[in-house]
């Protein structure tokens, strides 16, 4: 019984992701970390591109997360740290865009081709519905339906 609790918590704790804050760069206040998690969590790692600088080992990740902290520790605000990593990096240091004028196609591209499947599904409906789906019987098979009909 304690062997399967063992391989289960350790299958289970192998699963989990491996964070690549190192001890020397977290801040000594819980509240204050915790928000530098927050946000290393939502930016980019430049150098992997799929993980957020929380996730990666990389260098340029490292200077990122170091420079979230530094700026939270200067007074901060969650925003203030995000628009000064985006004016250094761009746009895409986010792993989630900003809605905005230059992100509305990104946002609205799965609503419109929702829309124009649906309305392209409705069109092709009602023009098959309207067109007979056989041909027209021969003289033949008239005759033959019609002396099965008087029986």
């Amino acid at each position: 019984m304690i062997r399967r609790f063992l391989l289960v918590l350790t299958l289970i704790l192998a699963a989990a992701p491996a964070f690549a804050v190192n001890p020397d760069e977290m801040l000594s206040d819980p509240a204050l970390e915790a928000r530098a998690r927050t946000l290393s969590a939502e930016l980019r790692c430049m150098v992997c591109q799929n993980q957020s600088i929380d996730d990666s080992n990389a260098d340029l990740a490292k200077d990122l997360r170091l420079l979230v902290r530094e700026r939270i520790t200067d007074g901060d605000s969650d925003e203030q740290v995000l628009n000064y990593i985006v004016s250094r990096y761009g746009e895409f240091v986010l792993l989630k865009p900003r809605f905005s004028l230059r992100t509305l196609l990104l946002w609205g591209a799965p609503v419109l081709l929702i829309l124009a499947g649906g309305i392209s599904l409705i069109v092709f409906a009602r023009k098959r519905a309207g067109k007979p789906t056989g041909s027209k019987l021969t003289a033949e098979e008239q005759a033959r339906l019609a002396e099965l009909l008087e029986k």
